[in-house]
């Protein structure tokens, strides 16, 4: 059952993941409930948006894949307990590197993105 588990929520990122790099907002809308709230940092700057704000981000900007990136994007960890899950997630693109660390619940079966955590991390 754990096993299942975790190629469900492995799912779910992978959609994440594939949504942020190739700027495919449905596949990116549907790994997240729609109450989803995303804090973070961008440079210096604070980051906080609600799901439809930051799916019109996305729409709005060229996708890491448009821009001759590298798909680079990787889970550090995932932990499980019962219903709910977090996964840390290395995430290079557009000239930063992002850390995340996503929080996600069961909802009808399927594992949803409640929130999203994200920093960069300067590279040496």
């Amino acid at each position: 059952m754990y096993t299942n588990k975790l190629k469900q929520i492995e799912h779910t990122i992978q959609n994440y993941f594939e949504g942020i790099f190739y700027g495919d907002v449905s596949k990116l809308k549907s790994s997240f409930t729609t109450e989803a709230l995303l804090y973070g940092d961008v440079g210096e700057t604070p980051y906080r948006k609600g799901l439809d704000d930051y799916l019109e981000g996305v729409k709005n900007r060229k996708s890491p894949k448009a821009l001759g990136e590298t798909f680079a994007m990787q889970v550090l960890g995932i932990e499980v307990l019962g219903k709910i899950a977090t996964a840390k997630l290395h995430v290079p693109m557009l000239g930063f590197n992002y850390y995340d660390y996503l929080s996600l619940v069961m909802v009808n079966d399927e594992w949803k993105i409640v929130n999203k955590l994200f920093t960069h991390v300067e590279q040496n």
